[in-house]
């Protein structure tokens, strides 16, 4: 199977090259960059030296329509083009924001841009693997979720569906390393700005907020406003969210722990920790996996709700080469059963 990267210098291009380096199913990797072609990927990435020898190519649709899946790992409006640009019978997994959101006008408030044509956007499947896997078995453009919004809706998921909680008072806190960033330096990310600090951005205006709110609503069946908040901590990979909402009458902290185990325990990338067993961004380091743990305060009647994952891997190239191999019919775990790296 022939697999293309376009966007293979970023942080999720490289974790791409990574996961399909040693991917059984995977027989060639074409890399494709429209600002560093010609060069090597040892030369933007010297770790990868004398073991993954691919020379970036330009841009070109003609090219990527020779592989069986294209992955898109590139910035808002690129990926929207391309895709309209490639055949039919190429399968698309993209990376960016653009086809994830279902309505034209909602993409355009929040990413400040024209959107993707209509036809496009409901064609795409978005990607929450373990809550469209029929859709994503029969996808031809697959939309990856979003970092944030992966940590966010694995774990509220169960208790928006079983009407657990009050979504309308849903308030998430979610804490990133600063590859969620991307690899372009800026003041915000600079080593002497985020060492020994830990900062707010995005209050109320982070695009993943749509996101959450559009699958929620999906599952609700009515409006879920989200308050999303989200912070920069000086590490490199991970996302932990947090999330509190009022438990509905009659929901106890055994019902949690049994809706959650009911839901994941046959998902091999989530693992539900339990009642008052929280887990930790290193625990899921360099993997697919999600960890959940939970607690209800009987005091005030809020149930907390702890998700982690690695935002390079379950967060982008993890999730979309588990999306791949449903898209073809492979085993979900192929190419991707690592063990944490720790400490």
């Amino acid at each position: 199977m022939k697999a293309a990267i376009v966007g293979a210098t970023g942080y999720g291009g490289i974790e791409l090259i990574r996961i399909l380096h040693n991917h059984p199913k995977i027989e060639d990797i074409t890399v494709f960059s429209s600002s560093q072609e010609g060069k090597t990927m040892a030369e933007s990435y010297p770790h990868v030296s004398e073991i993954v020898k691919l020379t970036l190519g330009d841009i070109q649709p003609e090219r990527l329509n020779e592989h069986d899946v294209v992955f898109l790992s590139t910035p808002p409006g690129v990926s929207a083009d391309l895709s309209e640009k490639l055949s039919a019978e190429t399968k698309i997994i993209d990376l960016s924001g653009d086809l994830r959101l279902k309505q034209a006008e909602t993409y355009s408030a929040w990413y400040q841009r024209e959107s993707a044509s209509e036809s496009l956007l409901q064609k795409a499947v978005y990607g929450l693997t373990e809550w469209h896997k029929e859709e994503i078995e029969s996808a031809v453009i697959l939309s990856n979720p979003g970092c944030y919004a992966t940590a966010s809706l694995l774990g509220a998921a169960p208790i928006a569906q079983y009407n657990a909680v009050d979504t309308s008072q849903l308030i998430i806190d979610a804490k990133s390393g600063t590859t969620g960033a991307g690899r372009s330096p800026s003041a915000m990310t600079h080593f002497s700005e985020m060492n020994d600090n830990f900062k707010v951005y995005k209050v109320n205006q982070h695009k993943h907020t749509p996101e959450i709110e559009q699958e929620l609503e999906n599952w609700t069946n009515k409006q879920s406003p989200v308050t999303f908040t989200p912070h920069l901590v000086p590490m490199t990979r991970g996302i932990m969210a947090t999330m509190y909402a009022p438990l509905q009458a009659g929901w106890s902290k055994d019902d949690i722990e049994e809706l959650y185990h009911s839901l994941y325990d046959n998902h091999p990338f989530v693992r539900v920790r339990g009642v008052d067993t929280f887990p930790a961004t290193k625990e899921v380091y360099g993997t697919n996996y999600c960890d959940i743990g939970f607690t209800v305060d009987e005091r005030t009647g809020r149930l907390t709700v702890v998700s982690v994952i690695d935002n390079l891997m379950k967060g982008a190239s993890g999730q979309a080469v588990q999306n791949m191999n449903i898209m073809f019919g492979y085993p979900e775990k192929e190419g991707l059963d690592f063990i944490p790296i720790y400490p």
